[in-house]
């Protein structure tokens, strides 16, 4: 069968559309267990969209499970029982419960990878969390490269927890909070958001710099009660 990767809507955020819409290629069978994905450089020429925005739709997918990488040589859809179990559709997202309940479980996973990445953090890590905020505060910060940038922020962070399973679950987790980003900067003046939201993650980054796990979970525990009040969503505090 052959993948059909017509042009897609432009009203959400670019790598999770990318991202669901090669997966349902992949769950409707017209790309088969096993099957090579197109390069970056095609799939790019094909939605429109730079490389660095379908990176991050293939970094979607193999946080859910549907593909693996393989350096050098590309993404693979994954066999059926080599899939992973975990998948929350972005149509989900649009129930306000359903929102508010991943912002609680994003909680208590953010502030202790922060806390984590504080303590185990090493210069490549730093360097990969310096390179995003780069981007963030780049001139591209008002475009979709900006909502780019702060995913790989969150990747970095858990990245630099040193534990393998962090990556895995806040991939996730930072994939469908895409929604929320787009959200927020649609709900409020967009120069205030984007530099109050750059502003949180520099205070991560810095407590993350000066080793201090505390500061560093107090930082991150800043920013998602932050963002979660930028779209009106009430979390409990404890």
């Amino acid at each position: 069968m052959t993948a059909d990767f017509s042009q897609i809507r432009r009203n959400e955020h670019l790598p999770a559309r990318i991202a669901g819409h090669i997966g349902k290629e992949i769950a409707e069978g017209r790309i088969t267990a096993g099957e090579k994905l197109p390069t970056e450089h095609i799939l790019a020429k094909t939605f429109g969209v730079s490389r660095s925005v379908v990176r991050e739709a293939i970094a979607q997918l193999r946080n859910e499970g549907l593909v693996e990488t393989r350096q050098g040589v590309g993404a693979f859809v994954m066999e059926t029982l080599g899939r992973g179990a975990i998948r929350i559709e972005q149509t989900d997202l649009r129930d306000r419960g359903s929102f508010r309940s991943l912002f609680q479980l994003r909680m208590p996973l953010e502030i202790e990878a922060a806390g984590l990445a504080a303590i185990h953090h090493d210069d490549a890590d730093l360097k990969k969390l310096d390179d995003s905020l780069a981007q963030m505060t780049g001139a591209e910060k008002w475009t979709d490269q900006g909502i780019v940038a702060d995913l790989v922020f969150h990747r970095a962070l858990a990245t630099a927890t040193h534990n393998e399973y962090y990556p895995l679950f806040i991939g996730f987790i930072a994939e469908r909070i895409s929604l929320a980003i787009n959200a927020a900067r649609a709900a409020a003046l967009l120069e205030e958001i984007v530099e109050i939201t750059i502003a949180e993650h520099v205070a991560i980054r810095d407590a993350v710099a000066t080793r201090d796990p505390l500061k560093a979970r107090a930082a991150m525990r800043n920013h998602i009660i932050g963002a979660a009040g930028r779209l009106d969503l009430t979390l409990e505090i404890f």
